[in-house]
């Protein structure tokens, strides 16, 4: 039917190879269609539309493909209004050849396609998914005529769009979704201009279907080609600026695809992922609570990163995000954000270990019972940073132990795992170990913290550690300004309760040191028992390590530290037992020594009206501790400290079993030399000294309040004159 009404000479012009009879027999069929339009006879309207389609556009000749497109726009131009009817025939065969091998044909279906939209217009907007389609394909093709026609057909099909009120955003954006991880510039071009478009159009809500593109957008960011990261920056511009003057906004699908580009390796993406999570932080509110701690997650490594403007926004955010208070009961989750902070703890950048241990201290002081459910999760990496490279990072961890240390049981268990950790790591007590004491010191109570330390150190196993920290924690009570309310409650020994109580808490660890018990014993001006200790030390103790900690000793008694003992040298005959104390260690040291100069010329400088032998005869029942100045009532102890309870106070400290303590002590050190001595194969210099490490020493003679005098025997812990 469709043969009779179309002339055979204008179908054999249709597939001629020449592009003016394809043209002039097109225009034919515009004609016999309009007349046909114009008569009602839809059916041979129908049937041209067919016979053009099956014997011409899906023709294997490409010239009959080629006659074939052309005479179906003509057709379309024809039909006019009446167009509409007949699209479901006319632009699927036009759609089909967007795909043709032969470029040529794939320019004459964009060139097709475009009359056929100039004629119908809105018509042909529920083609619009498949034309979309077939334009994203045309837009990367090979041939760069067919690229050109296709823009043309583009900007045709906008044009309509926008003027459409037929257009669905909803069946569009799955196909846009489907389309944004294309690699191709020309495609991330062509897609990027349509999002452009439609969310210029008033009646077309993009921005509520910006979560399904917004990946896309942000991954052309880091695109190769300038322009295309200009236009992606640009459309993600215009959307920012819409969701700050949008009252309702999906926060939360967005924070979600922002805080894994916040990662990416391109500084532009990063930037702008940043910028955009400082924006939802000051606007989200509580749409963003469940998504705290992914997006803290993507702030801490930023606060590091090498770009300076990243850094700053980044900082900014952390200090928004933190200055929120939410409630974990408003899905708040505590636990999260703390296994974030732990995690960047291991971050190789200061600043981001930093700001972690922020947020952890944060939580505890707005959240402490919700973080301690948590404490086992992060307490072992919080124990692990206190070896962190950086000092900053160091003090910030004491903090947060500090505030978690402020109930009893978590006080104790911080002092055994720092104790622990100092055995585990050597480095960490030589490098930090001052650090480490002192801050806590100033942050949960110097005295409680000696004692705890002294209470775990005077059971500990290992000899050797134990010495060692003991000898650790005597230099820093020694030198540290942040004790000095210890060193003078310890000068307080002999005179008050509280003294006492806190010089015996730590004589039974500090008996792994001779030297720290003996300056424990100047600290606290029992100097009769610091002589009686140095008299109690045998050959074994005399070592390489003894005299190292006696030479630094000597050197600290030259600080403004001991000044009150270098001042008590000034009273040689109240101070009688200092003096047999200093010289005591005087004997022990080499004379070449360098200590063993500075001691002897300090010595040297006590005042020349010492008293001597004559002048203890002339005092009263020849006791030099007998002074006219001392009221009644008061009498002096140890060497001339005057206490107000007659005396008392002395008898509280038991100087004889201390000094027993201390030398069953030094004796279990002596046997575990000798037992590390055989394991090396070093044998004793003789069975008599061996016999003599292993049996016990007995207790020396208890010190007297009064010096013996000049008749009596001569014995150890005795001062002759």
């Amino acid at each position: 039917m469709a043969e009779s009404v179309i002339p055979a000479a204008v179908l054999r012009n249709l597939a001629d190879k020449l592009y003016e009879k394809r043209k002039n027999a097109a225009l034919e069929v515009e004609g016999i269609v309009k007349q046909l339009a114009s008569s009602g006879d839809h059916d041979r309207i129908i049937a041209v539309i067919n016979l053009l389609t099956n014997e011409f556009t899906y023709s294997p000749q490409a010239n009959h493909r080629k006659g074939g497109l052309i005479s179906l726009a003509a057709a379309t131009v024809g039909l006019t209004t009446e167009a509409a009817q007949h699209l479901e025939l006319i632009v699927p065969p036009v759609l089909n050849s967007f795909a043709d091998q032969d470029s040529r044909v794939r320019y004459y279906a964009c060139e097709a396609l475009y009359n056929i939209a100039k004629v119908v217009r809105g018509d042909f907007i529920i083609f619009f998914n498949q034309i979309f389609d077939a334009l994203c394909k045309l837009s990367a093709d090979s041939d760069a005529n067919v690229q050109s026609a296709a823009h043309l057909l583009d900007r045709l099909v906008k044009d309509i769009v926008t003027e459409s009120d037929q257009f669905s955003i909803e069946e569009f954006i799955p196909l846009l979704r489907e389309r944004m991880n294309v690699l191709n510039p020309y495609v991330r071009q062509f897609l990027v201009g349509w999002i452009t478009v439609l969310d210029s159009v008033p009646d077309i809500d993009m921005l509520g279907f910006l979560p399904d593109f917004l990946d896309g957008l942000f991954n052309m960011l880091s695109d190769s080609s300038h322009e295309i990261r200009q236009q992606a920056d640009s459309a993600l511009s215009e959307f920012l600026q819409e969701i700050k003057n949008s009252p309702s906004v999906d926060y939360g699908r967005m924070a979600e695809i922002l805080v894994q580009r916040a990662g990416s390796p391109d500084e532009f993406t990063r930037l702008t992922a940043m910028t955009w999570i400082n924006e939802f932080v000051k606007l989200g509110g509580d749409q963003l609570v469940p998504y705290y701690a992914d997006i803290l997650g993507a702030i801490l490594p930023c606060i590091s990163d090498k770009e300076d403007k990243i850094r700053v926004v980044a900082r900014e955010t952390n200090e928004e995000l933190r200055a929120i208070k939410a409630d974990p009961t408003e899905a708040f989750d505590v636990g999260a954000i703390l296994s974030i902070a732990r995690r960047q703890l291991s971050n190789e950048w200061e600043a981001t270990r930093i700001e972690a241990l922020h947020w952890i201290s944060t939580l505890l002081s707005r959240h402490r019972s919700e973080v301690l459910i948590f404490l086992n999760d992060i307490f072992d990496t919080l124990l692990k940073a206190l070896s962190d490279s950086s000092d900053e990072v160091v003090l910030l961890v004491l903090d947060v132990h500090a505030c978690i240390a402020k109930d009893p049981l978590h006080f104790r268990q911080l002092v055994v795992f720092l104790v622990h950790n100092f055995q585990l790591d050597n480095s960490l007590l030589e490098k930090r170990g001052a650090l480490i004491i002192r801050r806590l010191c100033v942050l949960l109570n110097a005295e409680r913290v000696y004692r705890e330390l002294s209470t775990i150190l005077e059971g500990e196993s290992d000899l050797d550690f134990a010495s060692i920290m003991v000898q650790a924690l005597n230099l820093i009570l020694l030198t540290s300004s942040e004790l000095s309310e210890i060193r003078d409650l310890l000068k307080q020994s002999l005179v008050t309760p509280a003294g006492k109580d806190l010089y015996d808490s730590l004589y039974a660890s500090w008996c792994h040191s001779p030297m720290a018990i003996i300056s424990l014993c100047f600290l606290a001006q029992t100097y009769q028992h610091a002589s009686a200790v140095i008299q109690s030390l045998v050959e074994e103790d005399i070592n390489v390590k003894f005299l190292v900690q006696l030479d630094r000793l000597i050197r600290l008694m030259e600080t403004p530290i001991f000044a009150y003992l270098r001042l008590q040298l000034l009273e040689p005959g109240r101070y009688i037992w200092l003096f047999k104390a200093l010289y005591g260690l005087l004997m022990l040291l080499p004379q070449q020594s360098a200590a063993f100069k500075i001691l002897k010329t300090r010595l040297k400088a006590v005042p020349s009206y010492s008293f001597n032998g004559e002048q203890l005869k002339r005092m009263p029942s020849g006791d030099p501790y007998q002074f006219h100045n001392v009221p009644d009532g008061f009498r002096t102890i140890e060497d001339g400290v005057v206490a107000e309870d007659g005396g008392s106070s002395r008898n509280k400290i038991n100087f004889a079993a201390r000094l027993q303590q201390f030398q069953q002590m030094q004796h279990k050190h002596r046997v575990l030399a000798k037992t590390q001595a055989k394991s090396r194969n070093i044998s004793p210099s003789s069975s008599k000294e061996a016999q003599r490490e292993e049996e016990p020493r007995r207790p020396q003679s208890v010190e007297r309040n009064v010096p013996p005098s000049r008749s009596s025997k001569r014995s150890p812990g005795k001062l002759q004159l």
